[in-house]
């Protein structure tokens, strides 16, 4: 794997549920088309030049120094280190991106400092190993659908669905704190689905994250997005507050369409039928 250096790698995160951050790998194989807001803000920055470049990653190969000279230095600041915004820490198949990931929180967790991680890959079961990883990190997985077809459409190169859920389910069993996000979650027009059923799907875990899906034209289709996420967002707060599940709801995801007077009641009895397809 191709490698570069960089002059920092932790910093304070702007996203509403995160504390610090890092990015130790530029790009990523799974090579998702929602489209990939990471890929779109590298690209505008002309950090990455095409589609291809971005799916072939490179890793920072000073990533464990930077960390050595950074810890001290916010080390009271930071509550936690979550792995990762614009990249991925356990890519799939990517041997290399997995083993620095987990000498990166066992440096962080050495140190005191908890690590938070999110994956489109398969979680190691390493970190499970509670002599070497703090029993207060918290793992999750992005999970938006339970259809295979969907999935090589949309994250082409990831974990497939059902090995995300069941790498998850070890950890959870483990004792640790354990979450997915479920987002970008599509619109009907791009893949039907029962969101109970993804739900009841990853009911053991303790917390769910749930936005709406952005910046692709296809969703921009479906007539009533704004309702659907309305209702989709209540699913998953009865079913959470049913089954004693954190949960947190997207900034945006939620909203009031106050275009939409006429035929409400017509509108959501079709919209159900969406929901739980």
């Amino acid at each position: 794997m191709k490698t570069i250096k960089r002059k920092s790698l932790l910093y304070k995160s702007e996203v509403e549920y995160a504390d610090y951050c890092l990015n130790h790998v530029e790009g990523c194989s799974h090579g998702c088309k929602y489209p990939c807001y990471a890929y779109m803000m590298k690209k505008r920055c002309g950090i990455v030049k095409t589609y291809e470049n971005w799916c072939q990653p490179k890793i920072v190969s000073n990533a464990l120094e930077l960390l050595e000279k950074e810890i001290p230095r916010y080390k009271d600041r930071i509550k936690y280190v979550h792995l990762c915004f614009s990249t991925d820490p356990f890519m799939y198949r990517q041997d290399e991106v997995c083993s620095l990931s987990l000498k990166i929180i066992e440096k962080l967790n050495a140190n005191n400092i908890r690590c938070t991680a999110l994956t489109k890959g398969i979680l190691p079961n390493e970190l499970g190993d509670n002599n070497r990883f703090s029993l207060g990190n918290e793992y999750g997985i992005t999970l938006v659908s339970l259809d295979e077809k969907f999935r090589k459409t949309f994250e082409p190169h990831s974990a497939d669905f059902s090995s995300r859920i069941e790498s998850l389910k070890h950890l959870s069993k483990k004792g640790l704190k354990t979450w997915v996000s479920m987002e970008p979650y599509p619109t009907p027009n791009l893949v039907r689905q029962d969101l109970r059923k993804i739900l009841e799907g990853i009911s053991f875990v303790d917390k769910i994250i749930f936005g709406k899906l952005n910046y692709n034209m296809r969703s921009s289709e479906f007539r009533y997005t704004k309702e659907f996420y309305n209702m989709c967002s209540n699913v998953v707060i009865k079913f959470c507050e049913k089954n004693s599940i954190e949960y947190h709801i997207k900034n945006g995801t939620q909203v009031e369409n106050k275009n939409v007077q006429w035929g409400r009641e017509i509108v959501n009895s079709n919209l159900e039928k969406l929901v739980y397809t």
